[in-house]
């Protein structure tokens, strides 16, 4: 047999001391479900939603609009799906989910282009707007659209690569500087 070469023959003086385990504070649930974004796009804990309810007052969870009035209503949850048809004359269909399931939002072009930015790079959005039912079919015709995507922050930490399920850049375009073009170099921007 082979002998081990005298590198790692004999412990050097201090190289086995044991150090004592470190106790960690366990994580709240807020950042295990972040935890889980960042590590695999979905959790098996806690919706988003089931965590930021409590400080979203009036909002109808997709399980209750079945069984909801009809007439204005205000629903949130995560953007799953925006779609944009080429028959549809311009009208979006969102897909919201929240802890309860998932709802649709059918936004007309005017209000399209009144929430664009909040549309298109939104998260996490509230839409408020008439609930209409066919049969099983329910859907909230929006007016209104705010982006909360900030709220997803007070989970644990931001959630900017985590739950940015859809985030095209469509409304980010390039601004000329009014300034002037910049110095590449540092050396050159400190002449300045």
């Amino acid at each position: 047999g082979r002998s081990p070469l005298p590198l790692f023959s004999d412990p050097i003086d201090g190289e086995m001391i044991q150090e004592p385990a470190v106790e960690l504070p366990p994580m709240h649930l807020g950042e295990e479900v972040v935890e889980d974004y960042v590590a695999m796009r979905l959790t098996l804990r806690a919706h988003p939603m089931e965590l930021l309810r409590p400080s979203l007052p009036g909002l109808t969870p997709h399980d209750r609009l079945l069984t909801a009035p009809l007439g204005r209503t205000s629903v949130c949850g995560l953007v799953i799906t925006r779609q944009r048809p080429g028959t549809a004359s311009g009208v979006v269909f969102l897909t919201l989910e929240d802890e309860t399931g998932v709802s649709n939002i059918v936004i007309w072009r005017k209000v399209y282009d009144r929430f664009r930015r909040a549309i298109m790079s939104g998260r996490l959005l509230k839409v408020t707007g008439p609930l209409q039912r066919e049969g099983i079919v329910v859907h909230v015709i929006a007016e209104n659209i705010e982006d909360l995507s900030p709220r997803l922050t007070g989970l644990g930490h931001p959630l900017e690569a985590a739950v940015g399920i859809t985030r095209p850049e469509a409304d980010d375009a390039p601004r000329p500087s009014r300034h002037g073009p910049t110095a590449r170099h540092p050396r050159e921007q400190a002449k300045r």
